[in-house]
């Protein structure tokens, strides 16, 4: 094993050279990769009552990475989800230095052995057309503050953008003629275009002019009171402010879990509900597979209730019941 020295180096071509140069990562995966192994060092650093300079390679073996991948979900509360995507980054710095420290070949193994933990399949909770509508009846539009909120919101419905997505719009990806449409800028820097509606476009019109944005420069288009771009966060806690003032309205609101996630989940339920093809939404959510669509063919009931009223069940006979004096005895002749 080489000096403890080198999971620095290690760490610094890692994060510094092989991902952004060799893997074209953006800077968001990278920063994402960069807080899953902070987390793992400074957990071995406290078992192992060492700093953090003082670790090495050797020290991050199978069993440190199992221990804290148990505290992820023990002491931090992280969901399986969450465990799992610490385990494939942790995972991928160790094919790295697999290919870079010769000796540590085993090591890595053990560590790249490590399963994947399968969890239960959640429920997605997503909108109905009155829920929606009475969460977007509780902005103000009165307010600069409220038409920001109206239109953000209304556009998270319209595209069914994934939060970061929706906050990294700038002004020069709005296109708001005729055809009207937004670029959106996806996972793994996979861009695609989402039409909007007349209503969204007037909406982003507005929004434009009142904060003297440039269509033609790239300025956020979504920015909190400080004229800063938004946070995932700065989302979360507008729409969570609009749900509970509309939970009296609507009080089914109250027994789901309603997140920035829930009005994409929204936009892909009420397409389907409307007759659109399974590949078009997958292309309107920039889906990489339509498998991944499919799960909203599988939650939606209502759906599954009309396709079970078309077919009516065969005819027959109903058979007569069967006493437990007949069963036993029909039992005992087998």
């Amino acid at each position: 094993m080489k000096p403890q020295s080198d999971l620095g180096r290690h760490l610094r071509m890692f994060l510094g050279e092989h991902l952004p140069q060799q893997r074209n990562a953006s800077p968001r995966t990278v920063r994402a990769y960069r807080d899953a192994l902070k987390l793992l060092l400074r957990y071995v650093s406290e078992s192992r009552h060492r700093s953090v300079a003082e670790l090495g390679v050797a020290d991050l073996d199978r069993a440190a990475i199992l221990a804290f991948l148990a505290s992820l979900e023990t002491a931090r509360g992280n969901g399986i989800t969450t465990r799992n995507h610490r385990l494939a980054v942790i995972r991928s710095f160790f094919r790295f230095v697999s290919t870079n420290v010769p000796e540590a070949v085993q090591q890595c193994s053990q560590v790249l052995a490590i399963p994947i933990k399968r969890g239960d399949s959640r429920r997605i909770d997503y909108l109905t057309t009155d829920e929606i509508t009475a969460v977007l009846l509780q902005i103000p539009a009165a307010t600069p503050e409220g038409r920001r909120h109206d239109a953000l919101l209304r556009f998270l419905y319209n595209t069914g953008a994934r939060v970061q997505e929706a906050i990294d719009v700038r002004a020069n990806d709005l296109y708001l003629d005729s055809p009207a449409h937004v670029l959106l800028r996806g996972k793994g820097r996979k861009e695609r275009i989402c039409p909007l509606w007349t209503d969204s476009v007037d909406r982003l019109r507005r929004l434009l002019a009142e904060h003297h944005l440039d269509p033609m420069q790239p300025s956020a288009v979504f920015t909190n009171r400080d004229q800063r771009p938004l946070t995932r966060f700065g989302v979360r806690y507008i729409l969570s402010k609009y749900v509970r003032a509309a939970v009296p309205q609507c009080p089914s609101l109250a027994r789901k879990n309603v997140h920035p996630h829930s009005v994409r989940h929204t936009t892909a339920m009420h397409l389907l509900q409307s007759g659109v093809d399974l590949n078009t939404i997958r292309c309107w959510l920039g889906h990489a597979s339509v498998t991944t669509t499919n799960q909203y063919v599988e939650i939606d009931l209502e759906m599954k209730r009309c396709a079970l009223e078309r077919v009516s069940p065969p005819p027959g006979a109903v058979e007569p019941a069967t006493t437990d004096s007949d069963l036993l005895a029909w039992l005992e002749s087998l």
